[in-house]
């Protein structure tokens, strides 16, 4: 004869084999598959990541590996542009079922979410004029008292607080206005990703701006996605792999990294 333990442990099991799979899933994965649709939050303004084009439709290393999850999950995909500070809350809030965007795995945001990868190595680098530039490398980044523009909420932020306690921080919404500030002598650099700062580089061939020939930190680029899930999370981890395996973000990373083609369709 059954105990009461035995008898509630077989009633549960009965009832676990009663449920769809999908029951068992968690709030993510089963939003995706009910909606047939994945949304991606991204700032939309990190390029070679994700940036717009002349259509203003969205580009970039980040949008063609959302595509590619997407398309894996038999899903449709939404991209929700937001500025970059605002994506991990999106993310906690349940608007977004991932953030895909350029965004650093560090220990404080994966205290409030859980990462996919990395997918890609970077670091941070220093985008300036040739003179202001050398002023910052003459005495070092640790002790030069300049101005320093970087993205709000962004590990290139927290590294100059950190890094360069005696530079004065100057938080935008994004690259633009930075870059506008470091042309017209309003801060003397910004603090962002080596792949950002050579780009902008490329692109303003006449603004005498220079950045540094290797990267000061080395940093992972990771999927962002809830910590609540782990059945979404192990759903894109196993994705990422077999992507990597198959050369996909290879491919991804020779696109957007090695040529510069696509810096035609800019605006």
């Amino acid at each position: 004869m059954l105990n009461p333990v035995q008898l509630v442990a077989g009633a549960l099991l009965a009832f676990s084999l009663s449920l769809s799979p999908w029951a068992l899933a968690g709030d993510t994965l089963d939003r995706v598959v009910k909606n047939k649709t994945l949304v991606v939050g991204m700032s939309g303004d990190q390029p070679p990541m994700n940036m717009r084009n002349r259509q203003g439709d969205l580009m970039g290393f980040d949008v063609d590996l959302a595509k590619a999850l997407a398309n894996a999950m038999h899903a449709d995909l939404e991209l929700s542009p937001m500025p970059f500070g605002d994506l991990t809350k999106a993310l906690a809030d349940g608007k977004v079922d991932m953030v895909l965007s350029g965004m650093a795995i560090t220990a404080e945001r994966s205290r409030s979410a859980s990462f996919v990868g990395p997918y890609m190595m970077s670091g941070k680098s220093i985008l300036a004029t040739r003179t202001a530039l050398a002023e910052i490398a003459s005495g070092g980044i640790a002790v030069t008292e300049v101005k320093l523009a970087a993205l709000k909420n962004s590990t290139s932020a927290s590294f100059v607080l950190e890094a360069a306690p005696n530079a004065t921080l100057v938080e935008v919404a994004n690259y633009e206005e930075a870059i506008a500030m470091v042309t017209s002598g309003e801060v003397a650099g910004m603090v962002a990703d080596a792949p950002v700062c050579q780009l902008q580089v490329l692109r303003n061939p006449d603004a005498g701006l220079v950045t540094l020939d290797k990267p000061l930190t080395i940093e992972p680029f990771g999927i962002a996605v809830s910590s609540d899930d782990p059945e979404f999370l192990n759903l894109v981890r196993n994705y990422l792999r077999a992507y990597e395996g198959t050369g996909l973000l290879t491919k991804l990373r020779q696109k957007w990294l090695e040529n510069s083609s696509w810096v035609a369709a800019l605006p």
